[in-house]
């Protein structure tokens, strides 16, 4: 196996060794990006010269943390003191903080090696940016952590930074074909990221399989117990799993139907998990749109100076997005709030005979097309629930594109929410 394809577990492991060098690591996936960035274009700033030194530096000290040597992709929208954040949007090119942001910060000194920022949507809402399907450039590679999606799964770095407020961590990889994992509300700390929603945004980890996610995630954490661990480890008994289609599933594709269908088939015949079929409370139904005015009304606050100052400058799409959040009554945002609250007082509900449930990441595999980034509706719930998620890859539409499914554990449940997406995508053959 080309080193840049190693997962990050398995070059972390060669590289406490010293059997891999950082720089040999670092130099691959520079060689990767350069061969393969023309077409994929998932970066808005590669520092190879720094990353080479940062590399040089590893090697030649004692071994650092949980992330030594390792490569990794930081999403535009996350602070970084060395080289250029403009949040995918020409108002703020060539913009530089005068710090990290606090993950950025935390992975640096576990001995993470920062290759550069990959591109984001404009402020992380549905404006794309560059970036194109690494399995198809015809195809959308899903937003608003599109760069560090198609980075990750075209094999130019092994982990990457991302942020959800509604689908975009989730959505991305599932268009990928990777595995992303979305934390608990809160359970990465958000400072230095541009926020979009004090209620909602979620700093999340991007890698190829879910222990490279869970390692990314427990070193910026501090949380050890997220490092995947077998499931007998962690739950002592078969893993129960709630097959939730959700108030959402008139949009899905056929795709994604026939990959829950064939996933549900699958748990029943593997030993150590049983499946049970869930229905969420009559009151999950109005989740979509009590998320989606709650995201709208924060967004226009946030983006506050940039829609008084700029508007001008703002995409249409953006400017649309900011009269809609202007929208929403006080009266209306209150009431999205109580309703996001009484949900969340349900879920214990929802989880007493379940360990976890297994539901759709997006409608289908990647639409065609650059001028959107497809509909995170399948999203919006789990956001606005504070569960732990994580993206698997589980099959293919018939165009060859992924198809995902995800993983979804109770508030707090981190653990064995990844023990848990580890398990069945290893069930589900790893696709």
């Amino acid at each position: 196996m080309s080193v840049h394809r190693l997962s990050a577990c398995e070059a972390a492991r060669q590289l406490a060794q010293r059997s891999l060098r950082a720089e040999e690591l670092v130099r691959a996936c520079l060689e990767r990006i350069g061969a393969r960035e023309p077409q994929v274009q998932a970066w808005s700033h590669v520092a190879g010269q720094a990353a080479l030194e940062r590399a040089r530096a590893l090697d030649r000290g004692a071994h650092q943390g949980l992330l030594h040597g390792l490569p990794l992709g930081v999403k535009d929208l996350i602070a970084t003191a060395d080289m250029p954040t403009t949040y995918g949007s020409p108002i703020y090119a060539g913009h530089q903080t005068a710090h990290d942001a606090s993950c950025v910060a935390l992975a640096r000194a576990a001995g993470a090696v920062v290759m550069g920022k990959t591109v984001t949507t404009e402020f992380a809402t549905f404006e794309p940016n560059q970036t194109r399907n690494p399995h198809n450039s015809a195809h959308t590679p899903g937003g608003s952590s599109s760069g560090s999606a198609a980075a990750v799964a075209d094999g130019m770095v092994p982990l990457a930074l991302g942020t959800q407020t509604a689908g975009s961590l989730t959505r991305p990889a599932a268009y990928c074909g990777i595995v992303a994992f979305k934390p608990s509300f809160g359970g990465i700390n958000r400072a230095g990221v541009k926020p979009l929603s004090d209620t909602l945004d979620t700093v999340g980890t991007l890698a190829r399989d879910v222990p490279d996610a869970a390692l990314l995630a427990a070193a910026l954490s501090g949380r050890a117990d997220w490092l995947v661990r077998p499931l007998t480890q962690v739950l002592g008994r078969p893993l129960r799993v709630g097959l939730c289609r959700t108030y959402e599933w008139p949009h899905a594709l056929p795709e994604t139907q026939a990959a829950l269908d064939r996933a549900a088939a699958q748990i029943g015949r593997t030993q150590g998990m049983t499946l049970h079929k869930l229905q969420l409370p009559a009151d999950f139904e109005q989740l979509v749109q009590a998320q989606t005015h709650v995201q709208l009304a924060e967004q226009a606050q946030h983006l506050a100076y940039e829609r008084l100052q700029h508007f001008e400058r703002l995409s249409p799409r953006l400017q649309g997005i900011m009269n809609a959040g202007m929208a929403v009554t006080l009266g209306q945002y209150d009431q999205a709030q109580a309703w996001l609250a009484r949900c969340r007082s349900q879920l214990a509900e929802v989880f007493q005979d379940v360990d976890v449930l297994l539901a759709p990441s997006a409608p289908g595999a990647a639409p065609a097309g650059l001028e959107n980034t497809g509909d995170p509706i399948f999203c919006r719930i789990w956001t606005a629930l504070h569960t732990p998620t994580a993206n698997i890859p589980a099959g293919h539409a018939p165009n060859g594109l992924p198809v995902g499914l995800q993983v979804v554990g109770a508030v707090g449940s981190d653990a064995l929410t990844l023990a848990a997406a580890h398990a069945l995508h290893q069930s589900l053959g790893a696709q």
